[in-house]
């Protein structure tokens, strides 16, 4: 299962719905990484989920590696999940997925990576809508880029209710503010079981007192889950 990203690329080997140890990438030469993994061991099936564009001369060189390969679409996935054309695959795999470990639930899954998507799901599976806007990191390095004096902050262990200096207000400011998202999303739709996922899930549930899901890789889940329906 592969998962490329805005950031970084994500690939974990997968027996059904079973994730083996995960492998994350970070860096221009993604498509040398991918082979190193296939190199150990042959794939009978790859599932590539990318938000780049893939060159065919790159998509032959995979098909090499692996018996049988799946490229997600947006055609396969409209005509196949019922998921709207533009979701990126992504986040149309978090879709996939969620229905499959909530099935009968209606859900709202958060992604916490370059950008903060949000995607709501009806009892039935069927895909209402959702939102997009930047996300943590990208929050930081906007306000160092975008302004003529302000620091380049991480995500701080503690955050303060209000800042008392520059760098405890930009804290305070982006990450209050992702959570007032967050609780207004969640109290907008109570009824919802609320799933966590993407690089960010962990630190953002730990700020949450009401219970949520956390799962980290619902993507590479989303993948397995296709291939195993492709499988059979």
């Amino acid at each position: 299962m592969i998962d490329i990203g805005n950031t970084a690329l994500k690939a974990s080997w997968a027996d059904g719905m079973t994730l083996g140890k995960t492998f994350r990438y970070q860096g221009e030469r993604m498509m040398d990484f991918i082979l190193s993994l296939t190199a150990k061991s042959r794939p009978e099936l790859i599932v590539l989920s990318s938000v780049r564009t893939f060159s065919e001369q790159h998509v032959e060189r995979l098909r090499k590696e692996c018996d049988d390969m799946i490229i997600l679409d947006s055609a396969m996935l409209e005509e196949k999940y019922d998921i709207p054309s533009y979701l990126t695959p992504d986040r149309a795999a978090s879709v996939i997925a969620a229905r499959y470990l909530f099935k009968g639930r209606s859900c709202t899954i958060f992604d916490f990576g370059t950008v903060f998507a949000i995607d709501f799901i009806d009892k039935e599976g069927k895909y209402e809508g959702g939102s997009i806007s930047p996300g943590c990191h990208t929050r930081f390095r906007s306000l160092y880029r975008y302004s003529k004096s302000l620091p380049l902050l991480d995500a701080p262990e503690e955050v303060p209710e209000i800042g008392t200096d520059i760098a405890t207000s930009i804290n305070t400011g982006v990450i209050s503010g992702m959570m007032f998202e967050i609780d207004g999303y969640v109290s907008s739709r109570p009824e919802n079981i609320c799933v966590f996922t993407g690089g960010d899930a962990i630190y953002f549930a730990k700020r949450r007192k009401n219970s949520i899901f956390v799962v980290c890789n619902l993507v590479l889940m989303g993948l397995a889950l296709i291939a195993l329906e492709h499988d059979q």
